[in-house]
């Protein structure tokens, strides 16, 4: 799958993913606007172009995220220990996808709602499955 920034200027490619998930937790609400991040997980296989254009923000001990320095687009979440990346689906020149899983949901505002059904995680389940062990922080 191809992608790009709002400029252009930074592209990615990623191995074919079709599933998001969305995250209602503070940081990426607050990081997009007030809206949940709806991300593509595309495990470590992401191919970014432009780098010298890529700004980073270590939002935790465990995860960073990515931005377009020209135009502030969102490029990705990363998760440190595992490598992974997850992409803002909206950077894809595709839009075949579908909400699989949400999570942070106690977190989430009371101003909208999915109508997705989907498989739901609370912070702490979210912390116990991917955080190192006393990081208690929402990232």
């Amino acid at each position: 799958m191809k992608g790009q920034c709002l400029c252009g200027a930074v592209r990615v490619d990623s191995p074919d993913a079709r599933e998001i998930g969305a995250c209602h937790c503070g940081h990426c609400r607050r990081w997009g606007g007030g809206g949940p991040m709806l991300a593509v997980h595309c495990g470590t296989g992401l191919r970014v172009e432009g780098e010298a254009l890529v700004g980073v923000y270590a939002s935790s001990d465990w995860a960073e995220r990515a931005f377009c320095t020209r135009c502030g687009t969102h490029l990705y979440y990363k998760l440190l220990p595992t490598g992974e990346f997850f992409v803002p689906a909206g950077l894809f020149d595709t839009d075949d996808f579908e909400i699989t899983q949400q999570i942070y949901v106690d977190k989430k505002p009371v101003f909208y709602d999915l109508a997705n059904q989907t498989p739901e995680l609370t912070e702490a389940q979210v912390l116990a499955q991917f955080a190192p062990p006393g990081d208690g922080g929402v990232d």
